[in-house]
């Protein structure tokens, strides 16, 4: 029995990448997980297979299809969450949309204004509406309820391209902001900052822009920071804070699947 038995999360985005890590992390403790996203069927980075793989983590994985970029999606999976359990113990807002092809730099005027909706609709208003519908069922879960948004350094200084950092700075706005709103329901929302992490779409980037992944977070890593955070007895004096992975790393004495622990992030702004 883990230590999160009986414990219910939603991740959203699921299918592949950190998303992915967060659930697996949670199934290694025991937690009931609905990962969501748009990638069906028993391919290597579906919603199915990260689902069957947090059951056999230790938990049990729910797969369920949703598009985040259609509101009437979003409500139905809280709907059906709603009718298959009473509460939501961890919201993990996570879900994200690559543009094709990927913003690496350059001017805003040289990409679709559709890179906009990609990472800022996906990558923030999704967010927002999944925290709308879920803020009924995390209230009754009582104390140690959390929302948790993963965002990234690109919220401080400059990533990949302006609308990424916009995104990304809405979103610790909001978490900051929700953190004000929802500490009379004793709920938590915190923001989580991943460093550099090697997912699937950027080992694949890897093969050609010879980039070294030797030093890079994984996704499991990430996911096993995620929850010593969601779990730590001091989360409510976090809410409305950033937590960097690598201090979770250290403070909590974290190695990934290989036993590793990686070097801090070296595009680390610090004071």
């Amino acid at each position: 029995m883990g230590a999160l038995t009986g414990k219910i999360a939603v991740v959203t985005g699921a299918s592949r990448g950190i998303g992915k890590g967060i659930a697996l992390a949670l199934g290694e403790q025991g937690c009931t997980v609905y990962v969501t996203g748009r990638s069906t069927g028993p391919g290597e980075r579906t919603i199915d297979t990260t689902a069957r793989l947090v059951t056999e983590a230790g938990g049990k994985g729910i797969a369920i299809q949703c598009d985040h970029g259609i509101d009437a999606e979003i409500a139905a999976l809280f709907e059906r969450i709603g009718r298959e359990v009473d509460h939501i113990d961890f919201l993990v807002n996570n879900v994200y949309k690559i543009p094709d092809p990927p913003a690496w730099g350059g001017g805003f005027w040289d990409h679709p204004i559709s890179i906009w909706d990609d990472q800022v609709g996906i990558g923030l208003r999704a967010h927002y509406v999944a925290s709308w519908h879920a803020a009924k069922l995390l209230f009754a879960a009582g104390p140690g309820a959390a929302i948790l948004n993963v965002s990234s350094p690109g919220g401080q200084s400059y990533h990949f391209s302006s609308s990424y950092g916009a995104g990304k700075a809405g979103l610790d706005r909001l978490t900051a902001d929700m953190a004000i709103e929802l500490k009379p329901k004793n709920v938590a929302a915190v923001v989580l900052y991943p460093g550099s992490v090697a997912t699937e779409f950027i080992q694949d980037a890897a093969k050609y822009r010879e980039m070294d992944l030797s030093q890079s977070q994984t996704p499991l890593l990430v996911g096993r920071a995620a929850v010593k955070l969601l779990t730590a007895k001091n989360l409510m004096d976090r809410s409305g804070t950033i937590q960097w992975v690598e201090d979770l790393v250290d403070e909590f004495d974290l190695v990934d699947e290989h036993g590793r622990k990686p070097p801090p992030y070296s595009d680390r702004k610090r004071a």
